[in-house]
């Protein structure tokens, strides 16, 4: 047995190192022995005195795979002694003030929510630019479910004018929750939870605001970030395998960012999708109630609101200075867009190329019948018959994979550390009546201690960026390095630099920064 110190040095800056991961691979010509390690220690140049020391004290063997150690010294969420024992529901502002300093602690964002929740302008605010921006809509009509008259909104509006004229200007816009009508509600620790469908033009006390921002949890989890990103991905990713050989060239381009799809939503079936999962013990969307929403989510889909200019335009957000998903999220598509559609030039000179590439039909009618049930009411193309359609189509699988699951994901601890902010279940049904609430009446709404430190948990979780990650437009396959590729990977990356620039001059004056769609913070692929 020996003992030996093995110093490795990093061809570039790493940054802040939060986990170590070690392999032990079996080399050709030597035997395949177990290691002891100690521990590993960081230091960031030969001359600095601090180490960040990741202890180990373990036996290394082949067949064990990946090893994580994780410093002692950085911490992520905590939770007070008691909080995850107690079943019983939030009492007072006090414990959750408690509670946020300790997880809140170094986020900025977080931080904000939970001084800012109770107010209406950070409630309208984080519609456009919180975790799940996808649900506003402008509208120029009253629905027929909202009951609202133009009595009501008037202290709302200028005196010179009025509900109908406030529409016909583009300056109303409805939350609608109709999809969670009904679903039934799961029972937690032995307790009923509830779910409403709110549809919310205009908010009166703190308790509307509430449900509304319930129904927007569960919307958020299930609509926007697992179906339009994870099950869209999977989709694309099973007819990718299928219909199209690894030489062809649209395989190629949609590899990198379906890569690890698969592998991510198998081991959210197998865990929070799970019985005895976040969603079964911990969440109002029961596992009863997920495939009935799913079901209504891709009855509801178009094709129209996978496609940013067009969803933008279509919900009136592009109109919206103050919008920055909208606008971060509108950069990033032409910037991909251009990068396919120069792409598709070199492997397809014409239309007829397209229309007569019976693998790539094959690849998009697959799509459409497996993944949309051949339903012609979502608009998603059943074949594609230009280059145009062809780039449309692909650049938007690539922004759902990728910077659709940045916003959606990466945010959501920031804005549901504050529990009254997203509750992820209610403990009563909703009142029938208007008035204002007491501070006790109003927490009696909440769900328990124990299953709020749950969800947050599984949030802190995911909201991490993957240890192999890789950024938007980063490749690293053999068939990237040609020249007339290389080229077009060379001018992509230097426009999403510019845009990483751009969003962050802009975040620098803003009180509540909006840094999801900034490119840096994009992974390639769906891999959390």
């Amino acid at each position: 047995m020996g003992i030996c110190t093995a110093l490795i040095k990093a061809e570039d800056e790493i940054g802040a190192v939060v986990l170590v991961r070690l392999r032990l691979e079996v080399q050709a010509g030597f035997p395949d022995l177990d290691w002891h390690c100690q521990d590993v220690q960081v230091k960031h140049s030969a001359g600095d005195s601090a180490v960040m020391v990741f202890p180990c004290y373990k036996w290394i063997r082949t067949a064990d795979g990946n090893i994580e150690l994780r410093s002692e010294t950085v911490t992520n969420l905590r939770y007070t002694t008691g909080f995850t024992e107690r079943t019983a529901s939030w009492s007072n502002l006090q414990d959750l003030e408690i509670f946020s300093l300790f997880n809140g602690r170094g986020n900025k964002i977080a931080n904000y929510v939970q001084a800012h929740w109770q107010e209406d302008v950070f409630f309208g605010h984080q519609c456009l630019n919180g975790c799940n921006t996808l649900n506003i809509r402008q509208i120029h009509n009253l629905p027929p479910n909202l009951s609202v008259t133009p009595e009501m909104v008037k202290p709302f509006i200028p005196d010179d004018s009025s509900l109908q004229q406030e529409m016909e200007k583009g300056f109303l816009y409805l939350l609608d929750y109709e999809v969670l009508d009904e679903l039934p509600a799961n029972i937690i620790n032995g307790k009923q939870t509830y779910l409403s469908a709110p549809i919310c033009l205009l908010h009166y006390n703190n308790q509307p605001k509430m449900w509304v921002r319930n129904a927007d949890f569960h919307i958020h989890q299930i609509v926007s970030h697992l179906f339009r990103t994870h099950l869209f991905g999977e989709v694309c990713c099973i007819a990718t395998l299928r219909q199209l050989p690894e030489i062809h060239p649209l395989h190629q381009l949609l590899m990198p960012h379906i890569r690890s799809t698969l592998q991510i939503n198998i081991q959210a079936r197998a865990t929070l999708l799970a019985p005895k999962g976040v969603f079964d013990k911990s969440v109002a969307c029961g596992l009863e109630a997920i495939p009935l929403l799913l079901s209504r989510a891709t009855q509801s889909l178009r094709y129209s609101s996978m496609c940013v200019p067009d969803d933008i335009r279509e919900r009136g957000l592009d109109v919206l200075p103050i919008c920055y998903y909208a606008q971060d999220a509108r950069r990033v598509w032409d910037a991909l867009q251009r990068f396919v559609a120069g792409w598709i030039c070199l492997y397809y000179n014409k239309d007829e190329d397209v229309q007569q590439d019976c693998e790539l039909q094959n690849w998009i009618g697959e799509i459409f019948t497996e993944g949309f049930l051949g339903l012609t009411e979502t608009g998603l193309p059943q074949s594609l018959q230009s280059t145009d359609e062809m780039s449309k189509f692909v650049t938007m699988i690539i922004f759902s994979s990728s910077a659709l699951h940045s916003a959606v994901n990466f945010s959501q601890l920031d804005f549901n550390l504050c529990i009254p902010n997203t509750p992820p279940s209610m403990a009563h049904p909703p009142s029938q009546s208007k008035g204002s609430l007491s501070e006790k009446d109003l927490f009696s709404f909440l769900p328990e201690v124990s299953s709020s430190c749950h969800v947050l948990s599984v949030l802190a979780l995911l909201s991490q960026p993957a240890i192999d990650f890789v950024p938007l437009c980063h490749y690293s396959e053999w068939y990237f390095k040609g020249d007339a590729i290389a080229k077009l990977v060379v001018e992509v990356q230097k426009e999403l630099k510019m845009i990483v620039k751009d969003i962050a001059d802009r975040n620098s004056q803003l009180e509540l920064p909006y840094p999801y769609l900034s490119p840096d913070y994009i992974e390639n692929s769906v891999a959390i």
